[in-house]
């Protein structure tokens, strides 16, 4: 039985959808102005195995990923590169998709954009005005008034006074309270502005997500995700939104992902402390990257740092080094195992515990190798197979065995060539020889596995 902690709450509850057999799951996406970092990798990674764990698991999923196309950054970033806004966007969509197809990432049912779900937004301030919630100020913006929403703080568990004795007014601000939020901000010079009830302007950030998922999912989901640092003002203020318009709990169950840290910071664009997806792709496999990610609770830090990644880098190659020159039984699904399945099946049904998850996969590959110890050919057929259906819900071992173990094969003509010097000289018994040019592969980051007579070879 499926539990997930929910943040709401804070603690675990069984997973019940609203509509039997059905999922609706909405995750805050990016601010397409730059190049995704190893933090968005992991937003994207974690809710890519959950909804592959919902979906084998039989239910029909439909996850929501949104996109923010306007924003202050997307404005400033524009303008320094003195292009458009949609150039600029549009470029940073593509590169998104590149990096999340690269990670293995199945492209969520809908990516509904900011810019064109307008019609929507104005709809809902137009909503919250009428029941009360929100107000239009005399200098054009619209706010949300959170003193006349009860439930204000629910989520973060923090109090309304304690949030409000640290905020202060600015002098050029026109709301009623230091905690009241913007939906909607009055057009400055030279920015893109749509037409509205109270003039020209663009949404504020939260009120896109209230209007986004709505339109996609209905006003009562089954789940919302997204990064920790968004819990609050980000979902608070979401919640407060959707349930101030609609009059109804707008979500049952909130899932956040926690950060990932360098030197124990959190890591992100503001602090500058980040490295994007395609600065760690020049030294690691996209496959490497996600397996680092899955080597840690969802829930929990995750720690950056080229050990914890050769570290993936070794295991994932344990793994395909085992399933190596091994042909899959056919038709075998990892929930009929009452053995292993069941108990992956409990580790993913603890919280989609994918770091239990993979420990009971290393058991796998450890009975694949006493399988082939044992010159069990079909018990090493079905065991592959069960692993390879395992890694299906975690989105791992997609690959031949053979291309994962030789990796870039622009250098394979020479490696090639120098096995083929240290078989002759062994031939020869010339040892000195032999064990120098092991030792030029070596530094190459090539071992070799003599094995009957023959030689293969993997890098590290």
């Amino acid at each position: 039985m499926l539990q997930i902690h929910n943040s709401l709450t804070k603690q675990k509850e069984v997973f019940t959808p609203i509509v039997p057999g059905k999922v609706t799951l909405y995750v805050c996406g990016m601010t397409v102005y730059d190049l995704c970092h190893v933090g968005h990798a992991r937003v994207m990674v974690v809710f890519d195995v959950v909804t592959r764990y919902l979906r084998t698991s039989g239910y029909d999923v439909t996850y929501i990923r949104n996109i923010t196309d306007i924003d202050d950054k997307i404005i400033a970033r524009a303008n320094d590169n003195g292009e458009t806004i949609q150039s600029l966007t549009e470029r940073f969509i593509d590169e998104m998709n590149q990096d999340a197809d690269a990670l293995g990432v199945i492209r969520p049912s809908q990516e509904p954009k900011a810019t064109e779900s307008m019609t929507e937004i104005i709809a809902m301030i137009e909503t919250l005005i009428e029941k009360g919630f929100a107000y239009a100020a005399d200098n054009g913006d619209v706010y949300y008034d959170v003193s006349e929403f009860e439930g204000y703080g629910k989520l973060s568990g923090r109090h309304i006074d304690e949030l409000r004795a640290g905020e202060r007014v600015a002098v050029n601000e026109a709301k009623n309270d230091p905690l009241d939020f913007v939906l909607w901000k009055a057009a400055k010079v030279e920015e893109p502005a749509w037409d509205s009830p109270w003039g020209q302007g663009r949404p504020g950030w939260h009120i896109e997500c209230s209007a986004m998922s709505a339109t996609s999912l209905g006003q009562h989901f089954d789940i919302h995700g997204g990064g920790q640092d968004l819990q609050f003002p980000h979902h608070e203020n979401e919640i407060a939104q959707s349930e101030g318009a609609h009059g109804c709990q707008s979500v049952n169950y909130w899932m956040h992902n926690g950060f990932v840290r360098i030197d124990d910071e959190k890591m992100s664009k503001s602090l500058g402390n980040f490295f994007t997806v395609r600065e760690v792709l020049v030294r690691y496999s996209a496959e490497v990257i996600r397996y680092f990610i899955l080597t840690s609770h969802y829930r929990s830090p995750l720690n950056y740092s080229d050990e914890s990644l050769e570290q993936a880098k070794a295991a994932l190659t344990r793994f395909y080094t085992a399933l190596r020159n091994i042909t899959p039984q056919a038709d075998v699904n990892w929930q009929d195992d009452s053995h292993f399945g069941s108990r992956f099946r409990d580790a993913m049904d603890d919280d989609f515990n994918t770091a239990l998850a993979l420990s009971v996969m290393a058991d796998v590959r450890q009975a694949i190798n006493k399988a082939s110890e044992q010159n069990n050919g079909e018990q090493e057929s079905y065991l592959a197979a069960l692993l390879r259906s395992f890694g299906d819900v975690l989105g791992l071992f997609q690959q031949n065995p053979e291309d994962f173990l030789l990796g870039d094969n622009g250098d394979v003509d020479k490696i090639e060539s120098l096995i083929e010097q240290r078989n002759i000289a062994r031939a020869e018994k010339n040892w000195a020889m032999a064990d120098q040019v092991r030792d030029e592969l070596t530094t190459m980051g090539i071992v070799l596995e003599d094995n009957a007579g023959q030689t293969s070879w993997r890098r590290v």
